[in-house]
């Protein structure tokens, strides 16, 4: 079996768009590098939603965090995912993607300690398409440096 890591994508629903858009740009590095890609997304009908993203983030090694208004103002990332992928980042060296979708007040969360994938003074929505996607193809390249440099040890 080959190895394979284990990548978490934290968002609000109101940015969908901006998940499906990420995962097109991801797909060749699922592909080549052997990453596995999880959002809510994947949750079956009938489900525990709680104990499958708990579950989802137990196993991954990397955070992809879309932050939005949206993200931001959702009690449930910022009460329920945030607070177990910051703690998972200072125990166990979870990495850390945050992508600025929107300006927003990040600076008044605990994001403001980790380095963005992109420029948050120039977040995707705030720039023309032909930049978004430069911009994602750049936060891609990240993605794979940081399940590149994931111990051996933490790729199941």
């Amino acid at each position: 079996m080959e190895s394979r890591n284990n990548i978490f994508i934290s968002y609000s629903h109101h940015d969908k768009g901006w998940l499906e858009r990420l995962n097109t740009f991801l797909k060749p590095l699922v592909r080549s590098i052997q990453i596995d890609i999880w959002d809510d997304t994947k949750i079956n009908p009938g489900a525990n939603w709680h104990i499958e993203i708990e579950n989802a983030l137990n196993n991954a090694q990397i955070a992809i965090l879309l932050v939005s208004p949206y993200f931001l103002a959702s009690d449930f990332i910022t009460d329920k995912e945030l607070p177990k992928i910051l703690k998972k980042s200072s125990d166990e060296g979870m990495v850390i993607i945050w992508v600025a979708l929107s300006f927003c007040l990040y600076s008044e969360t605990e994001l403001i300690k980790y380095q963005a994938a992109n420029n948050p003074s120039k977040p995707l929505d705030s720039v023309p398409p032909h930049e978004q996607n430069q911009i994602l193809v750049e936060i891609c390249q990240k993605i794979k440096k940081a399940a590149y440099q994931m111990p051996n040890e933490a790729i199941s």
